[in-house]
């Protein structure tokens, strides 16, 4: 699993380790990756877990990751970036880090992955994305299109399982309260002179579509995931499933 030490993606080990899954998380640095091993030893005592270092903006450190991963029935790409910038101050060198980063990630772990998932009949390849790929924000235009290349990438590679048990899907998150959300939000609350829990209410709320009127937690995707994961899914493939709090106004 992709971008697995904190946030999201930790709660997604956390839960699939709970249910009997064995769990490879990856993160930029082998201090974040062990601290993580460690933590989710301790949440689930019975649990078989071990961790890949690799930053998915240096194309060598993923080639080193994906020598060191043997067959997986379940992939997780769940690495992304993501920052407030406006349009034209995006560099060109900041789009192809987040195409690296967000894209290309997914391409690289699943061409690893779905030949031998193909090969046995069964497997499970699931993209985090996001409702900024359906709904692109004005201010994070280069976050918005890279998340819908994964919405495309995840279409297209369920068309190759046709079949078979192998299924790809897309869980299109909302706003979540990973670490760096509470780190943005306290020090805007810092920089307003108000409580953080103020400012966490203030903008889980700005959002005038939002029907769950609060901040998504990242067991609330985790749930989604672990079941995607699992055999009771296995009527759900090439689908974009929401858990966005509402937040798109669209049907589709």
């Amino acid at each position: 699993m992709s971008g697995s030490t904190q946030g999201i993606g930790y709660s997604i080990a956390r839960a699939l380790l709970a249910e009997g899954a064995e769990v490879i998380v990856n993160g930029r640095s082998a201090e974040r990756v062990d601290a993580a091993v460690r933590e989710l030893k301790r949440a689930v005592p019975h649990g078989t877990v071990s961790g890949l270092t690799a930053d998915f903006a240096e194309p060598e450190q993923v080639r080193e990751l994906l020598d060191g991963l043997d067959e997986i029935d379940v992939l997780v790409n769940n690495v992304g970036v993501f920052e407030v910038g406006t349009f034209g101050d995006i560099s060109d060198r900041d789009w192809q880090r987040y195409f690296d980063i967000n894209v290309m990630s997914g391409v690289r772990l699943s061409r690893h992955a779905l030949p031998s998932m193909l090969g046995k009949g069964w497997g499970r390849i699931i993209f985090i994305g996001s409702e900024a790929g359906v709904d692109v924000p004005a201010d994070m235009t280069h976050y918005g299109t890279t998340k819908a290349g994964v919405l495309a990438l995840a279409n297209g590679l369920a068309k190759t399982t046709r079949g078979t048990a192998v299924t790809v899907n897309t869980v299109l998150g909302g706003p979540t309260y990973s670490e760096g959300v509470a780190s943005a939000v306290e020090q805007a609350a810092e920089a307003r002179g108000v409580p953080a829990d103020e400012m966490r209410s203030a903008l889980a709320t700005a959002r005038a579509t939002s029907l769950l009127q609060r901040f998504i937690e990242p067991d609330e995707i985790a749930h989604l995931v672990t079941y995607l994961a699992s055999p009771l899914s296995s009527a759900t493939n090439g689908a974009a499933l929401r858990a966005e709090g509402g937040v798109l106004t669209t049907t589709l």
